[in-house]
């Protein structure tokens, strides 16, 4: 009798840890990946801060990304890449410095509505909870779009963002047509 209770409790323990480890497998797999808003931003170039003899160093990084609602408009953000064992295996917790800066690269055009604060792009920044966001709105006064980085936690978030402007201009001689933003937004 003993010993079938000992197996059984063996059997349910193994069950248990492999649970866990499907559960590890899983959150591994779906929480190290971005999750978009637009398309994957173009890693334009890397410069390394602090060097580590044995890992990856840690480093800033700078991406392009066109936006997705708004054609003629591209943001470029830099962020800190954690290096370390933590960041190569893709668990470091990245902290929340984002800088942005977003200009009209050719005539601008809404391809549809818009909400005011619509996320324009958002993309991990940790194997749990947190998150960056670029967020754009419209100064319909100015007619000028607004565009916020900033990032989150599913507890606390961080005071930290960065902002950029873009006034909607005409586009070399044949633009003609200004659209306003404020007609854009529902």
């Amino acid at each position: 009798m003993a010993c079938a209770e000992h197996q059984s409790y063996d059997e349910r323990n193994r069950r248990w840890r492999v649970s866990l480890l499907l559960l590890l497998t899983t959150l591994l797999f779906s929480a190290g990946g971005p999750v978009l808003a637009a398309d994957e931003p173009d890693l334009i170039f890397r410069r390394s801060t602090v060097f580590k003899l044995l890992s990856p160093n840690d480093k800033l990084a700078t991406y392009g990304i066109d936006d997705p609602e708004v054609e003629g408009v591209a943001c470029h953000f830099t962020v800190p890449e954690r290096g370390g064992i933590k960041g190569w295996l893709g668990i470091a917790e990245e902290v929340s410095d984002i800088s942005l800066a977003c200009r009209q690269i050719g005539p601008i055009h809404f391809k549809s509505k818009l909400g005011q604060g619509d996320d324009m792009f958002r993309q991990r920044r940790s194997f749990f909870f947190k998150k960056m966001q670029i967020v754009r709105g419209c100064d319909a006064k100015r007619n000028v779009l607004v565009y916020m980085v900033y990032s989150d936690k599913l507890i606390e978030g961080s005071p930290k963002n960065s902002t950029s402007s873009v006034p909607i201009m005409p586009w070399g001689t044949s633009d003609t047509s200004i659209q306003k933003c404020g007609e854009f937004i529902e």
